[in-house]
């Protein structure tokens, strides 16, 4: 190793020490450079802090009330004082109004006050099946389907021609035919076992078509009983429309319409399947308005059966609810009647 002789220069720089050593076996200096790490050899200017001009004996009440407390000592009541010192008296507002329920010009209760119940039905155990007539009056699905959101419209347009897109218009059709034939298939092997009590054919249960929609709905099957009728036509008599009721049994005990619906998407809850409460509601108001139904009903279900098998999802409606849509379904049959 090289000794040093003496130390030649020191010099400050911005970020670093430039020292010059004179070693004796070189003629020129040479230079060697380290970096400072305790202090900041380079300083930027000082900022000017605004409160050091505030000139303290003029405001020393102020200074002193706000460095004095540890912690607030405002009240909602102080606060109210200095927000009307500073901005004065607020404005008197009115709050705002709730938007107002709407409710149907033609009001019809659920349940027919005069309708009379038989205390002993005399008549066949077998399910009531009456036919569909051709009349003028329009159906609860016609009434529906013309009286829908601009936005249910939007996105039932959207998926149709996302599935156009994905199948052409010819294999769109043929989608749409099946569907339609799977749910007349799943609805007739529903009423064959209603009526034999049994279970569905041999055929029926091994039909691709069906047999995932059967053992999807074979759990809910379980709870349902005493069946009064099947695709059967209700009218009511007063608002004059119609419609063909799947089923009306008992769930769990208590008299309902009962719905049946397929998806190939899950539906777990009753806001996913869109008006078809409207149209339980529907049925309900039809069958206590028909003289040819000895019976009134209060209660509503939806069963939503999936092309996997997997478990179907039943969807109660107490009377309560089937009363709030009954209000819903009045307001669209009025928005059908005005427009035609």
């Amino acid at each position: 190793l090289v000794r040093m002789k003496f130390l030649r220069l020191l010099s400050r720089k911005s970020g670093k020490l430039e020292v010059l050593f004179q070693i004796p076996f070189c003629q020129k200096p040479f230079p060697y450079m380290c970096l400072a790490t305790s202090t900041c050899l380079y300083s930027k200017k000082k900022k000017v802090n605004s409160y050091e001009q505030v000139d303290q004996e003029k405001y020393k009440n102020l200074v002193y009330s706000v460095t004095s407390y540890k912690t607030s000592a405002q009240t909602p009541e102080t606060i109210f004082e200095e927000d009307n010192l500073l901005y004065g008296p607020p404005d008197k507002q009115r709050p705002p109004v709730k938007a107002e329920t709407k409710t149907p010009k033609n009001w019809v209760p659920l349940i027919n006050p005069s309708k009379r119940i038989p205390l002993l039905n005399s008549g066949s155990n077998l399910p009531m099946k009456i036919s569909l007539q051709k009349t003028k009056m329009p159906s609860v699905t016609r009434i529906l389907q013309q009286t829908m959101s601009p936005q249910q419209a939007f996105y039932l347009e959207r998926w149709k021609q996302k599935m156009i897109l994905e199948l052409g218009k010819d294999g769109f059709e043929e989608y749409t035919k099946n569907l339609f034939l799977q749910g007349e298939l799943f609805h007739a092997a529903l009423e064959s076992m209603f009526l034999s009590e049994e279970m569905a054919s041999k055929e029926q249960r091994e039909d691709v078509a069906i047999s995932g929609y059967l053992s999807s709905v074979q759990h809910v099957l379980k709870d349902i009983g005493e069946v009064k009728a099947l695709e059967s036509a209700v009218q009511h008599e007063t608002l004059r429309y119609l419609g063909l009721v799947d089923c009306v049994a008992k769930y769990r005990g208590r008299l309902c319409v009962i719905d049946w619906k397929t998806s190939e998407k899950p539906k777990p809850f009753l806001k996913n399947t869109f008006d078809n409460p409207l149209q339980v509601a529907a049925y309900i108001g039809a069958i206590n308005h028909d003289a040819n139904y000895d019976f009134q009903v209060s209660c509503g279900l939806i069963v939503v059966a999936y092309k996997n098998g997997s478990p179907a999802h039943p969807h109660f409606m107490d009377h309560d609810l089937c009363s709030q849509y009954w209000n819903k379904w009045l307001l669209r049959l009025e928005e059908y009647m005005d427009r035609n």
